[in-house]
């Protein structure tokens, strides 16, 4: 199995940028997806971010398009997100994931398409 580690979580003002990390460990392989979900208590899991870990192709949530950067160091079997012009809306626990298996395009940002699950770490916007 994968293990994933975020890091980089903490407060900040709006339009303030934080950058976010996710450490794999494990199989040498963690899988043709990493996404970054987020999640705000009584609501659902969100899809924030995806990367093809093969081709780099990324995808966006539209409420961070253009705010917010997916990226991948194979070297360091790490993901980031870098996040930039946030928003008290932003505020909530941020988790990575990977996928095992190859997911269609529409399917990327669905929660239930990934296997293994970081622990989370908390961002909070204020205004």
């Amino acid at each position: 199995p994968v293990q994933l580690v975020e890091s980089g979580g903490g407060s900040v003002e709006a339009g303030g940028s934080l950058r976010l990390s996710c450490a794999s460990s494990g199989d040498t392989y963690s899988g043709p997806f990493m996404g970054w979900f987020r999640q705000t208590p009584g609501k659902e899991r969100e899809g924030v971010a995806a990367i093809s870990t093969i081709y780099k192709n990324t995808y966006y949530a539209d409420s961070v398009k253009g705010r917010f950067t997916i990226s991948q160091d194979n070297a360091k079997n790490t993901v980031y997100l870098q996040m930039s012009s946030l928003k008290p809306e932003d505020t909530a626990m941020y988790y990575c994931a990977s996928a095992r298996v190859w997911v269609d395009d529409p399917f990327l940002l669905r929660p239930e398409v990934y296997d293994y699950w970081g622990q989370g770490t908390q961002v909070t916007v204020s205004s």
